[in-house]
C-alpha cells in the first residue's frame, strides 16, 4: 500500500481529535508530526513510505522533547510552602493585625512567593497599617517582625 498524503492528514486529524478523550496532553504532538508528514508529502511526493514512518517518528519525538524541556518549565508556578531564601528580608505592610496566638494578613508591593498578600504569624501584637519585615517562610506562613 503506498501511503499519499492524505493518509497522514486523516490520522494527524484523527490522533488530534483523540487528544480530547485523553486529558495527557501528549497525543497531540503525534498528531502534529502526521500533519507535517502530510504536508511534506505534498512538497515532495516521491518519498518512501519509510522515510514517511522515519520523518513522522522523529517530528513527534522532537515536540514532545520540545514540549517537556523547552515550553513546559515549572517557573510561572506559585512555589507556596517552599522556603525561599528570597523571601527573607523582605518589607510588607499588616493588612490585619496579628498576635501571638492569632494570625494576621501582610501585604507587599510586588507579589512574593506567587502571592501579594499572605497570612502570616508574628511573636509579638502588631497593629494593622505597621511596617513589617519577612524572618521566616513557614509552610505556607510567613513569620514576620516589627522593622
Amino acid at each position: 500500500m503506498n501511503l499519499e498524503w492524505w493518509h497522514w492528514i486523516v490520522l494527524g486529524v484523527a490522533l488530534v481529535v483523540a487528544e480530547l478523550a485523553v486529558p495527557a496532553f501528549f497525543i497531540i504532538w503525534f498528531g502534529l508530526g502526521a500533519l507535517l508528514v502530510g504536508l511534506a508529502l505534498l512538497v515532495l511526493p516521491s518519498l518512501g513510505a519509510t522515510a514517511q514512518v522515519v520523518l513522522w517518528i522523529l517530528a513527534s519525538v522532537a515536540m514532545v522533547v520540545l514540549w517537556f524541556r523547552v515550553f513546559r518549565r515549572g517557573d510561572h508556578k506559585t512555589r507556596v510552602g517552599q522556603s525561599d531564601g528570597e523571601a527573607i528580608g523582605e518589607i510588607g505592610l499588616m493588612a490585619k493585625a496579628a498576635a501571638p496566638f492569632e494570625r494576621g494578613r501582610v501585604r507587599f508591593q510586588k507579589p512574593l512567593l506567587g502571592s501579594e498578600e499572605w497570612a502570616c504569624v508574628v511573636d509579638e501584637a502588631i497593629p494593622a497599617g505597621e511596617r513589617v519585615r519577612v524572618v521566616v517562610v513557614e509552610g505556607s506562613f510567613l513569620k514576620v517582625e516589627r522593622i
